[in-house]
Order: structure tokens, then C-alpha cells, then sequence
């Protein structure tokens, strides 16, 4: 009894004093879940603030860097439209002035390609045999003049030598110092090395002054020599303009040069006296086009072409004919077949009448009112009438004279 009694104080000791076992343990397990639990969502609540704040403040950075960019753009707008500079109308003249810079990019890109492919045709024409003793030349020059002639017309060739086309050393002055290449344009003979080619090959030793085409001479066949005279030209001389001129007409050529010059800029020019006539359909007339049913019904006229008695035309245009040459077509008027390779292609025309005058009295007057002519014919003959006999007398009357070619500046 008394030992139950010891046992019984002893607790009651502990008791007294806080020190219950069980309660303490089951306080301890509850507080280190509680602590478990209140580090668990401490750890949550700053992963959490760490992964989000660095986006927010990018986003922040960034919102204010874009306000400043559009501030400075807005400034900017506002401070050019107070100086006027950034207006409506302003901004119509940016638009228009990039148009005319891609135009002209455009312009440039084609005339290149050209040039490109004229060098091809070039080089291939020399492989081919064609003339190529001055292809070499890297001289600029303002004008090619090719003096149109046949193997009959000997005569009338001396006829221009002794009048508007300069000799010997003054034909070689004209080329170094003005810029001017004249030669007469000739093919062979249906018989190679025949009597007809050695009397030219004759001529051109003791004057030097053909242009030989690969080309048989024939009347039928002057659009096919037009063709391969604006070929041939333009790969032999580098030139401004190309120019083709019968052997019956009287030429001034210090005025032809200061009127192609006014033209120097533009890129395809094709310049003569531009006429509209009748597409000719009844056989054995002069002039028939066989091909007459291809312009319409009878009656119609051809469209505007250049005079063939004399026309220049521009590099860009002897470079499209010598590039299409094998694809151009020939009507039966060498004047006409070169206005049909032209239509279609941004091409101006200008017709100047001061390149179809008449012989005197019409170059005469003319002159007198200061309005000097390219060119004298005769319409009736299409040519000077009778030009071996009248051609001094008509350069003698029509002529700007010596001085005005050697005193010109192109």
C-alpha cells in the first residue's frame, strides 16, 4: 500500500512541475508540421515573386523605350510639318521623285541589256567575216553619215567628193576633231571578185572612203541593205547617230551635226522628214508594196515613216536592229521597212523639213531667212535632177560653206 502510495506522489510531482509526457510529444509533432508547411508556401511565394519580376520589369523597360521611340517619331512628324517640309504635298513629291528614280533604274537596266547584247552581236558578226578593221576603236563619235550607193553610180559619187564630203587629210581632220565618220556604202556583186567589185576596190585604194557590206547589191534588195548598213555601222564605230543619205542629195553637214546635237540626250530617236503615203497595191507601178494587203484595204496609207532620201537615227536604235536583225522584216520600200521596226517600241519621231528642202530657189531662201537646210532634193526625181551635172551648182547655192564645219563645236 505504502509503495502504491510513493508512486501515486511521484506523478503528481511531475505533474505539478509541466512535465506530462504525452501532451508534450503530440505539441511537438504538430508544430514541426505547421513549421513544414509555413516554409513550404515561403518557398512558393518567393520562387514565384523571383520568376515574374524580372519579366515585369522587362516589359516595363520595353513599354518605355517604345513610348520614347514613339515620342521622337511624333516630335519629329510635328517638327517637319512646322517647317513645312513633310506636308501632303511634300510627300506627293517623294513618291513622285522614287517613280521617276525607278524609271529611270528601269531605263538604265534595258539600255544595258542592250548594250549587252549589241557586244554579243558584235563579236559575233566578227566571227562570222564581217568588215572589222576599225571595230577595235574606242573613240566616241557624234555621227556616222553613210552615203547610200550602186556600182553604176561612179559619177555621182565624185560629184559629192567634189563638193559637201571632205577629202584626204580634211576627211580625216572631220573624224579626230569633229567626230564624223562619212563613207560611202556599197555590198558586192552577184559574182564575187567580178569586174564590178575590182573597179570598187579600185576606187577605195585611191580614196579610202567605202564602207563594203556582205551584202549582194541589188534595187530590190535596199531594206536588206539598210539593215546590214545599221548593223555593220554600229559594230565598226561607236557613235551618237547613224545616219543614211542617198548619193544624189545635197548634204550640209556642219548643219546636220548642230541638229542632231539638240537630240544627244534622248535615248531612241528617229529623226527625218516623216510622210504618210499611199500603200501602193496595182503591179508594175513604182513603188508597189506586193505586200499591200497587210496594211488594209485598198486605199490605205502607210503609217509615219522617215523620207528615205535621209534619216538618222540614235545608237540605241542601230543597236536594236543589229540585235533583231535576222528577225526584222523587209517590205519592198527600204524607207517604210525601217518605220515598220520601229513601231511598237517607245520611239520619238521628230520630223525636222529642213532635212527634205528643195534645191534652189527654195535652199535659198531659206538660208536668207536663217533657217539653213540639212538636206536639198528634188521630189520629182527623189534626188537632184540630173545630180552629176547640177550638184556644184546646187552646193554652190545651197551650201552653209567651208568655214561653218571646220568653225562648229558638237
Amino acid at each position: 500500500m505504502k509503495l502504491e502510495e510513493i508512486k501515486l506522489e511521484k506523478k503528481m510531482s511531475w505533474k505539478s512541475r509541466g512535465f506530462d509526457s504525452a501532451p508534450k510529444s503530440l505539441i511537438s509533432r504538430k508544430l514541426t508540421l505547421l513549421l513544414c508547411i509555413g516554409c513550404f508556401c515561403a518557398g512558393m511565394l518567393f520562387t514565384s515573386r523571383m520568376s515574374t519580376e524580372p519579366e515585369e520589369k522587362g516589359l516595363f523597360r520595353r513599354a518605355t523605350m517604345e513610348d520614347g521611340r514613339q515620342n521622337l517619331i511624333k516630335e519629329d512628324c510635328d517638327q517637319k510639318t512646322k517647317d513645312g517640309k513633310n506636308g501632303p504635298r511634300s510627300i506627293l513629291g517623294e513618291v513622285s521623285k522614287t517613280h521617276h528614280a525607278v524609271q529611270t533604274l528601269d531605263k538604265t537596266i534595258s539600255n544595258l541589256e542592250m548594250e549587252l547584247a549589241a557586244a554579243r552581236a558584235t563579236q559575233e558578226s566578227i566571227m562570222d567575216g564581217a568588215p572589222s578593221s576599225e571595230s577595235t576603236s574606242k573613240k566616241r563619235y557624234l555621227m556616222v553619215v553613210g552615203i547610200n550607193t550602186a556600182f553604176s553610180s561612179r559619177k555621182r559619187r565624185d560629184s559629192v567628193r567634189a563638193t559637201w564630203m571632205p577629202q584626204g587629210e580634211k576627211r580625216k581632220k572631220l573624224e579626230e576633231e569633229k567626230g564624223i565618220i562619212m563613207r560611202f556604202v556599197i555590198g558586192h556583186s552577184a559574182t564575187a571578185g567580178g569586174i564590178l567589185d575590182k573597179a570598187v576596190e579600185a576606187e577605195d585604194q585611191k580614196h579610202g572612203d567605202f564602207l563594203r557590206l556582205e551584202h549582194v547589191e541589188g534595187y530590190l534588195e535596199l531594206s536588206a541593205k539598210t539593215k546590214i548598213y545599221f548593223a555593220t555601222a554600229v559594230a565598226m564605230w561607236d557613235a551618237d547617230f547613224y545616219v543614211k543619205v542617198d548619193d544624189d542629195v545635197h548634204v550640209n553637214i556642219a548643219t546636220l551635226g548642230t541638229t542632231l546635237v539638240r537630240h544627244r540626250s534622248k535615248p531612241r530617236v528617229y529623226l527625218g522628214c516623216m510622210k504618210s503615203g499611199p500603200v501602193l497595191a496595182q503591179k508594175g507601178v513604182r513603188y508597189h508594196e506586193p505586200e499591200h494587203w497587210k496594211f488594209g484595204d485598198d486605199g490605205n496609207r502607210y503609217f509615219r515613216h522617215a523620207t528615205g532620201q535621209l534619216y538618222a537615227i540614235s545608237k540605241d536604235l542601230a543597236n536594236y536592229i543589229a540585235i533583231n536583225q535576222h528577225v526584222l522584216h523587209k517590205y519592198a520600200n527600204e524607207d517604210v521597212s525601217l518605220g515598220a521596226w520601229f513601231i511598237g517600241l517607245d520611239v520619238e519621231h521628230i520630223d525636222d523639213r529642213r532635212l527634205c528642202c528643195g534645191t534652189h530657189p527654195d535652199c535659198e531662201w531659206k538660208a536668207q531667212a536663217g533657217n539653213v537646210c540639212v538636206a536639198s532634193f528634188d521630189w520629182t526625181c527623189s534626188g537632184v535632177c540630173r545630180s552629176v551635172e547640177r550638184m556644184k551648182e546646187v552646193h554652190r547655192r545651197c551650201g552653209e560653206g567651208e568655214n561653218a564645219l571646220w568653225s562648229a563645236t558638237f
